[in-house]
């Protein structure tokens, strides 16, 4: 048996192709979407996922406020741009792409965003209303996940799915998302403290990796048969690439997809889901408008 791999890219090409056509709904009642990514200093990986948005925006035929500033920039000027946007009627989202320079409080910044505006899925309001079932901006990357579970027909409905990390931006949202009524899962979550993660795996109908470290599941973990999703992007060195690395993501790929059902391939599975549920995020954002 050999896994049905999850094509993240094409499911992910899809959400934007249909974002768009609502866009396009949108813009001939007079309402052009509008997403401003604000992005401090020079990181490399941080560029390039602005970059990777700014691309995305386009595709879906909305518009882009986005706003590179010096790594310079103080805590005030930042917030003083966030202010300015939250009370720009003409922008539906705001992200401000994380890390931030040292001297800038990440948290403040972020409970500066507008909840109505913000995209991400952030702040503390629309992680409460998650988390109470109520309507709110769901965190990206975890919502791209119940998407691929869903776009694939995979069965959720009573369920045991193990979620590996417990971090606010993945662990516990996605978490949160698959004890909903709606995804009905029974939720494990394990981490750094629980004790023997494999006896939890094992039982594991679902499998969400999100620990950051490359081979946290190994395929003595996983039962024949579980849908195992791979959160995780690590670079681990590799001379015959041009780089001088490649892309892994948390669990043993090559050895679990022998006995997995489903699995996602690290580049191209998880990963385009996040930027595709941002530019719905940002849509949401534009209809609430109306």
């Amino acid at each position: 048996m050999s896994a049905t791999i999850i094509d993240g890219k094409q499911i992910a090409a899809d959400t934007r192709a249909e974002v768009a056509a609502k866009t396009a709904e949108l813009k001939a009642k007079g309402i052009v979407p509008c997403l401003a990514v604000i992005l401090v200093g020079e990181n490399p990986a941080s560029v390039s996922y602005v970059t990777g948005k700014q691309k995305a925006l386009a595709e879906c035929g909305m518009k882009d406020e986005s706003v590179h500033l010096p790594e310079s920039t103080s805590e005030e000027e930042l917030l003083a741009l966030i202010h300015k946007l939250n009370k720009d009627d003409t922008v539906h989202g705001i992200l401000v792409q994380l890390p931030l320079p040292k001297h800038i409080n990440e948290e403040k910044v972020l409970l500066a965003i507008d909840p109505e505006k913000d995209v991400d899925g952030f702040h503390p309001v629309n992680v409460g209303n998650m988390m109470i079932g109520k309507k709110a901006f769901l965190p990206c990357t975890p919502h791209g996940i119940i998407v691929l579970l869903e776009k694939m027909g995979i069965e959720t409905k009573g369920k045991h799915a193990v979620v590996i990390g417990r971090s606010n931006i993945v662990g516990k949202p996605v978490s949160i998302l698959l004890a909903r009524r709606e995804t009905n899962c029974t939720v494990t979550i394990c981490h750094t403290g629980t004790p023997d993660i494999k006896t939890f795996t094992k039982q594991a109908d679902i499998i969400v990796a999100a620990s950051g470290h490359p081979n946290t599941v190994t395929a003595d973990m996983v039962k024949d048969g579980a849908v195992v999703i791979d959160v995780g992007v690590n670079r681990i060195p590799d001379s015959t690439k041009k780089s001088g690395f490649r892309l892994v993501g948390d669990v043993d790929f090559e050895a679990i997809k022998e006995k997995a059902s489903f699995i996602t391939p690290v580049p191209g599975g998880v990963g385009p889901m996040t930027i595709a549920m941002l530019m719905a995020n940002t849509l949401e954002s534009a209809e609430n408008r109306l």
